[in-house]
């Protein structure tokens, strides 16, 4: 008689992210800082769906508070989705960098969308 719920949560960013732990968020804020290229895999119209830390944690106590839901799987997330090229060129203007955008070969497993639903 355990209350379970399970939440997927989509591609979370906000303070103290470490900057080498993959992530595109940090790892582009990383590179424009450092001056190196923004590394850009595939042609960059991949597209994820990124919500703030504070906006997931209000997901998540929600989910955690709301009867009803034994057995449901809840994605918590933005609906608003962004190009990974979007993305570079947002964070090289806020960062203010000379940095470039660089392009490599998309990995076989990087999907095309990330939204929740």
């Amino acid at each position: 008689d355990v209350d379970v719920r399970t939440a997927r949560i989509f591609n979370t960013y906000g303070p103290r992210m470490r900057p080498n732990d993959g992530r595109v968020v940090p790892t582009f804020i990383r590179q424009s800082l450092s001056g190196e290229d923004l590394t850009v895999y595939g042609d960059g119209t991949q597209t994820r769906s990124f919500c703030y830390v504070d906006d997931e944690i209000r997901g998540l106590r929600q989910l955690m508070e709301t009867e009803g839901l034994d057995g449901e799987v809840v994605n918590i997330g933005s609906r608003d989705e962004v190009t990974i090229s979007e993305l570079a060129k947002i964070i090289l203007s806020i960062v203010d960098s000379a940095s470039e955008i660089t392009h490599k070969p998309l990995p076989k497993d990087d999907p095309k969308r990330r939204q929740p639903d």
